[in-house]
């Protein structure tokens, strides 16, 4: 129970790596509310992880400032304090700088840089009047090395990243601490959606297992993993850093 009793606000929370670090954390004490532009999807994970402990669903786009805020003020409403944030939602899209339209564009980093930003903004105040939070913010393999045909994603990865070393060094002394994980590619139904977009579904699987020195996909429960780290008291002398869960790709 290494969460007890503690709140945890988890974006992007009704799949993949979000839904499986709500669960995570709900099996080890934690209150946890998750949040997702779906209400349909966001319900049906609120369905599946009731069994594991007490746990809200917030409909909201993590990119619109007044969504963001409504995220952390529910979740302060609902459980009383905010001791946890998980900034996972994130959007991918894989083209060429000269072929990604300038709406493209603005989706993929108003929800993975901005939207990291907003939340963060926003749960600040109330880590600091309670002397203490965790904020985890999902970067990506993305976010420390250049990959080929998405430098949106890229541009937007690499903002979360040293945004996180940024706010890490400004909040150290006030009981908040900022760390950011870096996934590499990671078997979840948005890499499913990409694959079958695809022209060749194998062979796009087959190149992102060979990604990886340690020859598979990585599975969003090995990524939740190190979130509990990160947020557990495990972690008290951890911050500003960026934690590589990638099967050593980034050590090439």
């Amino acid at each position: 129970m290494k969460l007890k009793d503690r709140t945890a606000l988890i974006t992007g929370g009704s799949d993949g790596m979000g839904f499986a670090t709500a669960e995570l954390f709900l099996n080890e004490g934690a209150n946890v509310a998750i949040t997702g532009r779906s209400r349909e999807r966001g319900e049906k994970a609120l369905a599946e992880l009731r069994r594991f402990g007490p746990v809200i669903f917030i409909r909201g786009d993590v990119s619109k400032p007044s969504d963001a805020k409504r995220m952390v003020e529910r979740t302060v409403r609902r459980f009383g304090r905010i001791d946890i944030v998980f900034n996972n939602a994130g959007v991918y899209v894989e083209k060429l700088a000269e072929d990604t339209t300038e709406k493209e564009w603005d989706l993929v980093v108003d929800i993975n840089l901005k939207g990291t930003f907003l939340v963060s903004k926003y749960a600040i105040p109330y880590m600091r009047r309670q002397c203490s939070g965790v904020i985890i913010n999902n970067s990506s393999d993305a976010g420390l090395i250049g990959n080929r045909s998405c430098p949106a994603y890229c541009a937007s990865k690499g903002g979360v990243t040293i945004m996180t070393k940024a706010m890490a060094l400004d909040h150290a002394k006030e009981g908040i601490r900022i760390n950011c994980v870096n996934p590499g590619v990671i078997d979840t139904s948005m890499l499913e959606r990409e694959a079958r977009a695809s022209k060749n579904r194998r062979a796009y699987l087959k190149d992102a297992v060979e990604m990886h020195p340690i020859g598979r996909l990585g599975r969003p429960q090995e990524v939740a993993r190190a979130v509990l780290f990160l947020a557990s008291d495990e972690a008290r002398f951890v911050t500003g850093t960026a934690l590589s869960i990638d099967g050593g790709t980034t050590a090439q």
